[in-house]
């Protein structure tokens, strides 16, 4: 049973990116007989896209959630003064007992404080026991992909609960696959755990940070990140920080919220203005620093606002032919030609030509319901995942595509939530077990 995509269940938010039904692939000719294949080398992008009004007909979009943090705002632990119950003693004893009291409660202080200092800050050992850098590789991990899209565990805002254990061993098993990671956002110490971990794993590793604010919440969201992100860089400096990323959909959720479609109308240029102060306060912030890094924005491969994308260094799109319902067969051919002729196209029409790559893309391998288990015309299944590997990653790096598969692992929190195959895009198993796949082995 296939999914309209036009009439989302009301309980079921699309975490994902929906391509509009006139980027589908029927619309693509030039794909016609390629089946699976997408061409080893990079060609121009198609001028048969009329690219003034690529937006048409576009499905109420269900939007994704905001990762957050709750970085530094741990309660302080309760302390209760006790009475003392000296009776009448010689004056030895009592100053006695009151040094004896007196060293408990710098204790019990002591306790506290380095107790808040190991859970706020991605320094702590957090049981890590032995030489991160020093781990058994996985013979069946190949370090075939250009990028992986990666989330820690625990990083869901409010409810913050990551650990630096968890996150070395991810960025243990990431460096087997890729030498760059992206992360959405810096709440729950995202940026600090990752880039710790990369330093304590001693691993060929860059990470795109990011910041997810929101649209709404007059910056609260926005702020929060951004004194994260600061603290991080000045902890661990920027030697794998290969860009920072700010907004993730939020043209998409800007027009969703406000009844708008086209990213390019008032609607979308209001949108724009909002997630510019952004950028541009994220830039003022690093030159303050005296840091200089790339600057970018991530939203869905056909909601990109020519005023964000102009004043940025590079775009991430998300395309995922899952949500556009594409076969199998199709899917990879279609995910390459759709982000050439939208999404490359526009930014070689911009005066600033900045660097594009595939935020997003990948493919489900199960669901928790019968009615989300198709997209019309394929499966979700790890049988068509190891397809989508087979015919897309090999071929994109060879014809230079920059890409982030999607994802890592599958999250737990959104099986939970939203059911379907919301949950079930990772690599590995939400164990850190690998699927039954078999990763392509293009490392070379």
């Amino acid at each position: 049973m296939s999914r309209d995509l036009a009439t989302p269940s009301s309980d079921l938010q699309d975490y994902y990116d929906h391509v509009p039904p006139a980027h589908r692939l029927s619309d693509y000719s030039t794909l016609s007989g390629q089946g699976q294949n997408i061409p080893l080398q990079a060609a121009a992008s198609s001028s048969a896209v009329n690219l003034a009004e690529p937006y048409s007909d576009i499905p109420s979009a269900r939007t994704r959630l905001h990762f957050g943090d709750r970085r530094g705002e741990f309660v302080d632990s309760p302390y209760v003064e006790e009475k003392s119950r000296l009776g009448n003693r010689k004056k030895w004893v009592l100053g006695g007992l009151i040094a004896i009291i007196i060293a408990i409660i710098v204790a019990i202080i002591l306790g506290v404080v380095l107790s808040r200092k190991n859970s706020s800050s991605s320094s702590s050992d957090d049981s890590i026991s032995g030489d991160p850098s020093q781990f058994t590789k996985d013979s069946s991990l190949k370090q075939s992909f250009w990028g992986i899209a990666y989330t820690p565990e625990g990083t869901l805002y409010p409810d913050c609960g990551a650990k630096l254990s968890d996150v070395v061993t991810d960025i243990q098993l990431l460096s087997q696959l890729t030498t760059r990671i992206r992360v959405y956002g810096a709440d729950c110490n995202t940026t600090a755990l990752v880039l710790d971990a990369i330093q304590l794993t001693k691993v060929n590793m860059t990470v795109y940070i990011a910041n997810y604010p929101e649209a709404t919440d007059n910056g609260e969201a926005y702020d929060r990140q951004k004194s994260a992100i600061q603290s991080a860089i000045q902890t661990f400096g920027t030697d794998h920080i290969a860009g920072v990323t700010v907004g993730n959909e939020f043209i998409l959720d800007y027009l969703d919220d406000n009844g708008g479609t086209d990213p390019n109308s008032d609607i979308g240029n209001t949108g724009a203005q909002i997630l510019l102060g952004f950028i541009n306060d994220t830039r003022s912030m690093l030159s303050d620093m005296s840091v200089s890094l790339k600057i970018g924005n991530a939203d869905a491969g056909s909601y990109f606002n020519d005023l964000v994308l102009e004043d940025v260094d590079y775009g991430m799109a998300n395309v995922h032919p899952w949500f556009a319902n594409v076969s199998i067969e199709q899917a990879a051919g279609w995910t390459w030609n759709f982000f050439e002729t939208i999404d490359v196209a526009l930014a070689k029409s911009l005066s600033n030509d900045p660097e594009m790559s595939i935020a997003e893309t990948g493919w489900p391998t199960n669901s928790t319901d019968a009615g989300n288990e198709s997209n019309g015309p394929s499966t979700a299944s790890e049988t068509n995942l190891q397809t989508f590997l087979n015919t897309f990653v090999c071929q994109a790096n060879a014809n230079g595509t920059e890409y982030f598969f999607f994802e890592y692992f599958d999250e737990t929190w959104k099986t939970e939530k939203y059911g379907g195959v919301e949950g079930y895009w990772g690599l590995f198993y939400s164990n850190r077990t690998l699927k039954n796949i078999e990763i392509p082995d293009c490392s070379t």
